[in-house]
C-alpha cells in the first residue's frame, strides 16, 4: 500500500477524505489513473470518462460525487454509458450521502467537506429547508431554518 493522500493534489476536498480512509484501513488505491473512451449510441464522440479511483486487490472503479442533485442526471448518464460500454469492469458510484456515511465510520464528522461547495449543510438537510421555506411561503407562514 502506498499512502498518497498528502502527495498528489485532488479535484475536490471529498476525495482527499475518501483517500484519507482508504489509507486508515490499508486499502491500496490510485487516484485517475485512466480514461476510458465514450462512443456509441447517444455519446458524443471521444468523450471520455476518468472515474477517481482505482482499487487494484478489489479490481474495482470508484466515482466520487457531491454534485447537487440537478446535476446528477449527467454523472448517472456517464456511468450508463461507461457500464455499457465496458460490462467486464466494475464500477461504484459514490454520492454525498455515501460518503458521509463512510466519514462517520471513520470517525470524521465534519459533514462541510462533503456538501456541494461552500455550504456547511449537508446536502438532504438544505433540500428540506428549501422545501419548508417554498411550503411556508405559500401559506404566509414562517419557519425558521
Amino acid at each position: 500500500m502506498q499512502p498518497q493522500s498528502g502527495s498528489r493534489p485532488f479535484a475536490h476536498q471529498s476525495e482527499a477524505e475518501f483517500a484519507r480512509i482508504l489509507d486508515f484501513y490499508g486499502v491500496h488505491w490510485e487516484y485517475e489513473p485512466r480514461t476510458f473512451a465514450l462512443h456509441g449510441e447517444g455519446v458524443e464522440p471521444e468523450r471520455g470518462f476518468t472515474p477517481d479511483f482505482y482499487l487494484p486487490d478489489l479490481n474495482l472503479w470508484v466515482e466520487l460525487t457531491t454534485l447537487r442533485r440537478s446535476l446528477m442526471r449527467q454523472k448517472r448518464r456517464k456511468v450508463r454509458d461507461f457500464a455499457s460500454r465496458y460490462p467486464h469492469v466494475r464500477l461504484k458510484l459514490l454520492g454525498a450521502h455515501d460518503l458521509s456515511s463512510l466519514m462517520v465510520k471513520y470517525g470524521r464528522t465534519e459533514a462541510a467537506t462533503v456538501g456541494a461547495a461552500g455550504s456547511n449543510t449537508p446536502p438532504r438537510r438544505r433540500a428540506a429547508r428549501r422545501a419548508a421555506r417554498s411550503v411556508a411561503g405559500r401559506s404566509g407562514q414562517s419557519i425558521a431554518a
